[in-house]
């Protein structure tokens, strides 16, 4: 998935373009080969042979394929596929040789929202990577086609996506982390708030937390990641520093673990040693007969 998109790889036109992408003016629908269907460059959403896959394979066989894709023709030759990659993938395991296409002649900006609209809405399940990637590209569509007036372009992913903005907004920090680092979040060894505060260090900086979380085999707590953040911005944040921290909560190499370290199994990854321990009291105090619990 080609994370490296930036800013600066997307331009975008005005707002009323997006939508007349949606048109049907010049366009048409043909069978055409696989091999003339290529992925676009900016393609955020992954395609894998998964269960879904499977259960997509067997309709293709039983039914063919009930919806087109949307391509447009590429200066190189052949048609950039901008939704129907799954359905191209399903059709080359089952072996139909075409796919059915709505070919439309489109600008990059109008391709690049129409790619992403059709995939948010079709797409049952999205990784954090790929919604994150498809939420900043459309943003920055909003936001480069000058949208005044009513409505801002916060409002209009709002209206679109039914996210908080909050939400919007540090999904979109995700696309500034390395990729090892969203990887583990893809698989859930790193959670997702963690996750947006390591966003705020350097490449360089996250390449090493991601080192270190190898290294000892743990994955930093919410409360672990604001402390790199905070450090980051003072300054004081080097190597020795990140795996310092990162090495806290690892449990000593012989014995029993000790401290809050053996009851961390009970609580979220989030929590420090500091509020794993005030629990633990606040809860032998009850039990004693103390203060309630």
């Amino acid at each position: 998935m080609p994370r490296k998109q930036t800013s600066a790889n997307i331009s975008i036109a005005g707002y009323g373009d997006i939508f007349k992408a949606g048109t049907a003016d010049g366009e048409r629908i043909v069978e055409l080969p696989l091999a003339e269907l290529h992925p676009p460059e900016f393609h955020p959403f992954q395609v894998k042979r998964d269960e879904a896959m499977e259960r997509l394979v067997w309709s293709v066989k039983q039914h063919g394929v009930r919806e087109p894709g949307l391509a447009r023709p590429r200066a190189a030759g052949g048609y950039e596929l901008l939704c129907g990659n799954r359905r191209k993938l399903a059709c080359e395991i089952a072996g139909t040789p075409t796919l059915p296409v709505i070919i439309r002649e489109m600008s990059d900006e109008a391709a690049a929202i129409a790619m992403v609209d059709s995939n948010l809405q079709q797409r049952e399940k999205l990784l954090p990577s790929e919604k994150a990637w498809a939420y900043r590209i459309k943003m920055e569509a909003l936001n480069h086609s000058g949208i005044k007036g009513e409505y801002y372009s916060f409002e209009v992913m709002v209206a679109q996506t039914g996210e908080s903005k909050n939400q919007i907004y540090r999904l979109i920090q995700l696309t500034k982390l390395v990729d090892a680092l969203l990887d583990k979040v893809d698989a859930r060894g790193l959670a997702f708030n963690p996750a947006v505060e390591l966003s705020y260090l350097s490449y360089d900086e996250q390449h090493l937390v991601a080192e270190a979380m190898e290294r000892h085999g743990v994955r930093p707590s919410l409360s672990q990641t604001v402390r790199l953040k905070k450090l980051k911005q003072a300054g004081t944040l080097t190597n020795e520093v990140i795996d310092a921290v990162l090495a806290e909560d690892k449990k000593p190499p012989q014995g029993e673990p000790t401290g809050g370290a053996r009851f961390r199994k009970f609580f979220p990854p989030e929590y420090s040693p500091k509020q794993i321990e005030a629990v633990i009291i606040k809860l032998l105090r009850a039990w004693k007969g103390g203060a309630p619990a």
